[in-house]
């Protein structure tokens, strides 16, 4: 890697509802480190968004997930989120020397989205992505701003995320998670300091 001190984290989470194993890594410089995305949570439109957010957030990402999907896609969609947010809290580690602020605006044809996050440790999540099918692929579409609430709560981020026009639901979906990979990968960005960025003097 080009970067030594690169930050990672590895979790794993079983319970009996399902079986994870997430690896991830926040900084892969483009032409320089490569990139590895490898995703199978056995819902192919979940993987679909964690592979754009990991994608254009510039981050590395390995999920593997064994859910009880015969009941049906809550408890994978739920618990691969904790368990993504449980990971980038953990690489992210000390909160120090990053902009802490992130935004993100993506299109996607008609579609386009706004992402605003704050690495607060203040976890909060709101959403408007104006969802109107009931499923995407095999993803319930309730699912999505369930899955965006579990991985703001586990990450320990405030996150805003609007989708702002369109009228496809696989490009409205599909624009909120790019448009929240710019927000992330603009707010764990090193600023080559060492300083807590807030006020309190603590994060």
């Amino acid at each position: 890697m080009s970067d030594k001190t690169s930050r990672s984290a590895t979790v794993t989470r079983k319970t009996n509802e399902t079986e994870l194993e997430v690896f991830l890594q926040l900084d892969n410089v483009p032409g320089v480190d490569q990139q590895v995305i490898e995703v199978s949570t056995g819902i192919g439109f979940l993987d679909h968004m964690y592979h754009a957010l990991a994608k254009h957030g510039g981050m590395s990402l390995t999920m593997k997930c064994k859910g009880d999907l015969w009941i049906d896609d809550h408890h994978t969609a739920e618990d691969s989120a904790l368990a993504l947010g449980e990971a980038f809290k953990k690489a992210l580690g000390e909160r120090k020397g990053i902009k802490r602020y992130g935004t993100g605006f993506a299109p996607l044809d008609e579609a386009l989205a706004r992402a605003v996050v704050d690495i607060s440790s203040r976890p909060f999540c709101v959403t408007e992505l104006g969802l109107r099918r009931e499923k995407i692929g095999e993803l319930s579409t309730e699912m999505i701003p369930h899955i965006l609430h579990s991985f703001a709560i586990a990450s320990g981020v405030t996150m805003h995320v609007d989708v702002l026009r369109g009228e496809n639901d696989h490009h409205r979906a599909e624009s909120a998670f790019k448009a929240l990979a710019l927000a992330i990968k603009q707010a764990v960005e090193r600023t080559g300091g060492n300083d807590v960025p807030s006020t309190k003097g603590v994060l």
